[in-house]
């Protein structure tokens, strides 16, 4: 039992460290349309990071029942949703970034999970 509980944390730490590889080549090829753009592409991705980090160390803080697990990796869930959406917000409404590279930087960042589940070994 500890062991998968190790190896989801050892897999989320990895899924984090993608997407904040992604956050970082989204920003960088966005940047070639201005500042704004590439910082845009960087903060969409990296707030995706930022709530993938959050559910999981909420969902492999402890070991325990089924009950349990399944309600922290559901509060895990609430948080990140509420990290998404206010990240975009603050990005799309405080700073006023351009919209599609946010969110080409947002789908780039949740595209490292289907990678990452298909290719764990």
């Amino acid at each position: 039992m500890l062991n998968s509980l190790a190896a989801g944390r050892h897999l989320a730490m990895r899924v984090v460290f993608a997407q904040l590889v992604v956050a970082v080549i989204a920003g960088l090829a966005f940047l070639l349309q201005g500042r704004p753009a590439g910082l845009a592409a960087f903060a969409g991705a990296l707030i995706v990071a930022i709530a993938t980090a959050l559910l999981a160390a909420r969902a492999f803080s402890a070991l325990g029942g089924a009950g349990a697990t399944f309600v922290r990796f559901l509060v895990g869930m609430i948080l990140r949703w509420i990290v998404l959406i206010g990240g975009l917000a603050l990005i799309l409404v405080q700073w006023k970034l351009p919209p599609l590279p946010a969110i080409a930087g947002l789908v780039a960042a949740f595209a490292v999970n289907v990678f990452a589940f298909r290719f764990k070994g």
